[in-house]
């Protein structure tokens, strides 16, 4: 049985009298690709802010790699982020820095590394992301959409983490180059042993690249399993989300 990375459990989390997750639970197992989906305002980001402990629970607990985020000092919660790699939505790279320095930032500020190991560094990671020493002097502005979601993705992985959290990795990407990505998170997981959680309101990436996923609602768990246990959910709510969806798997080769 693969170890827990992650942990949810009986998440409860109230905002001003909003009540934002209503008693979610899961659990992420090593070198496992997990999906969490659902529409906008269905809690999606917010289980991922209480993961790296940027909220705390109204109640209920979040274990990562064992330790309850909601009790770690500011140390210990420093040293436990330096375990996961995060992949933002827009990319969030830095306009003013090359990719290389991108990708280094981390060593950059936090370490005495010269900037030649860092580089060094810096390729060796974009390597694994499928690019090579040409883009390493270019700005982001530069850069299509495609390679810029790799770069961020590179310097997710940068530090070595143990787990990496994809924020909508596909959003505003073309089909053909969301299927690109699609391949790079499973390439990862078979070339670093991460473990991934992925973000998503693409359909065809969740059913096609996790292993499992869960499905939100209003703040609320739908379904969970693996992507044919979900397909085949006799839940209205389900088979209304995923619209047309199984024909274009079907299409894909893979049927419920």
């Amino acid at each position: 049985m693969s170890e827990v990375v992650v942990e949810v459990d009986n998440l409860h989390k109230e905002i001003e009298g909003r009540k934002i997750l209503k008693g979610v639970s899961f659990e992420v197992r090593e070198r496992e690709i997990f999906s969490i989906i659902g529409g906008s305002g269905s809690g999606k980001t917010s289980i991922t802010k209480h993961i790296i402990g940027l909220w705390k629970p109204t109640s209920g607990r979040v274990l990562v790699f064992g330790k309850d985020v909601s009790r770690l000092s500011l140390q210990e919660l420093d040293e436990l982020r330096s375990d996961i790699g995060y992949v933002f939505q827009e990319g969030a790279l830095f306009d003013s820095l090359k990719v290389w320095e991108n990708v280094g930032f981390y060593f950059l500020e936090h370490t005495n590394m010269g900037r030649k190991e860092i580089r060094e560094l810096a390729l060796e990671k974009l390597r694994l992301v499928d690019l090579d020493e040409d883009v390493m002097d270019l700005m982001p502005s530069e850069l299509s959409g495609g390679m810029r979601k790799r770069v961020s993705i590179a310097r997710a992985i940068a530090t070595d983490p143990k787990l990496i959290i994809y924020d909508e990795p596909t959003s505003g990407l073309d089909p053909i180059t969301s299927r690109v990505i699609d391949r790079l998170v499973l390439q990862l997981r078979e070339r670093t042993g991460t473990t991934a959680i992925v973000v998503t309101h693409d359909m065809i990436s969740a059913f096609t690249i996790s292993d499992r996923l869960l499905v939100l609602r209003k703040g609320e768990v739908v379904a969970m399993g693996e992507p044919e246990e979900v397909l085949n959910s006799p839940d209205p709510f389900i088979q209304e989300f995923i619209g047309d969806m199984k024909d274009c798997l079907a299409k894909q080769g893979r049927t419920p």
